[in-house]
């Protein structure tokens, strides 16, 4: 059954705008964490909203990975995926994801299940919500490190022409 519309454009506004000042915040500050945490009702409320079996399933996998996300910055946890897996990139999804540093990874799938959500879902909330995931993930990223976000617009720029 379809979830209930009424409050659903004052929410999507509410995360939105909390999302984008956790970008402000978090970039101006130079503290990954405020990104992180100020994406937290966006992707809770894409999580709720959901309700076919791909994209229920993307969305709480999304939760699941910005939770873990929030961990590896407060711990401080560093973990090179692509020298553990002995490749430096795995399709996931059908998109090609850099392999590195699991901080930088985990909000680059997240942007990938984003894209999973907006296309694979038919409601505006849903899609509204996917978007506000797929900037801040880039944000998380860029916050992290600039370098890593400029070769990861590049990728996803290449990909984008190839599927075109």
């Amino acid at each position: 059954m379809a979830k209930p519309t009424k409050y659903a454009p004052h929410i999507c506004t509410a995360v939105t705008i909390l999302a984008g000042i956790g970008i402000v915040i978090g970039l101006l500050t130079g503290t990954t964490l405020w990104i992180v945490l100020l994406l937290l009702p966006a992707a809770l409320y894409e999580a709720y909203r959901t309700e076919g079996k791909s994209t229920k399933a993307s969305s709480i996998l999304l939760v699941v990975v910005l939770i873990l996300e929030i961990a590896l910055i407060l711990f401080d946890i560093n973990f090179n995926i692509a020298q553990y897996l002995g490749t430096s990139q795995e399709y996931i999804a059908g998109y090609l994801v850099p392999l590195g540093e699991i901080k930088v990874v985990a909000p680059t799938l997240m942007a990938v299940l984003s894209v999973i959500l907006f296309v694979r879902t038919r409601g505006v909330y849903t899609r509204w919500l996917s978007v506000t995931i797929f900037i801040t993930s880039f944000a998380i990223v860029y916050s992290i490190d600039p370098a890593i976000f400029s070769d990861l617009l590049k990728e996803a720029i290449q990909q984008g022409s190839k599927r075109l």
